[in-house]
Parts: C-alpha cells; sequence; structure tokens
C-alpha cells in the first residue's frame, strides 16, 4: 500500500496525518515529515488513525521523533484509535512511553 503524508499547521502546533501502513519503506518519509513538522511548532502531533500497521523500524522513528522532542523542549503526542495499532502500543510497552490520545482535537487540547 502507498503511504500519504500531509500536514497541518496553526496555534504553534503542527498535526502530521499519515494514511497508509509504516514500514521499513515508508518509515524514511515519516521521518522526513517529523523532522519537517518539527521545526514548526511548539506541538507536534502525529495523526495515526488511518494507518493500518506499523512495524518496528516505523516505531524506532516515533522513538526518535519523541527523544528529539524532548531536547528541544516539544511536545509530541500521538493519534491512534484503531485496536490492533493500540495493541501494538501496548505489547511493546510504547504506551506507557507515547501520549496517546483517540483523536486530534484531544491532543491538541490536552495540557
Amino acid at each position: 500500500m502507498s503511504l500519504s503524508i500531509s500536514k497541518d499547521a496553526g496555534d504553534g502546533a503542527v498535526v502530521v496525518h499519515v494514511k497508509g501502513d509504516l514500514d521499513v519503506y515508508t518509515a524514511p518519509r515519516l521521518k522526513e515529515a517529523l523532522d519537517e513538522g518539527s521545526a514548526g511548532g511548539v506541538s507536534l502531533i502525529l495523526d495515526l488513525s488511518e494507518v493500518d500497521f506499523i512495524d518496528s523500524t516505523a516505531l524506532g522513528v516515533l522513538v526518535g521523533a519523541l527523544q528529539d522532542s524532548q531536547a528541544t523542549g516539544r511536545v509530541f503526542r500521538l493519534v491512534v484509535d484503531d485496536p490492533f495499532l493500540l495493541k501494538i502500543f501496548r505489547i511493546t510497552g510504547f504506551d506507557g512511553v507515547f501520549s496517546i490520545f483517540p483523536q486530534v482535537e484531544d491532543a491538541l487540547s490536552a495540557n
């Protein structure tokens, strides 16, 4: 499946919307989008609500983005509503590492 990435910016936040599969082949595009997005605001929200699959390479990209945001004092939040993806985050223990929200609006309004 192909990967589609788009961005919205406003009010100090950048929302990166991803649609498709995140795997070893698409992870470099995700990293590039997150790097660009982190330069645009205080908060970076990654919307994974239209992602069907994520592998360990893409999870590594997310960990790197989290570390970068922590080092620069920025906020990095995920939007995940798919039970399968939530299970992956739970199994890996990443549900305790990342701030995960069910909708973009929730991630934007969180303190």
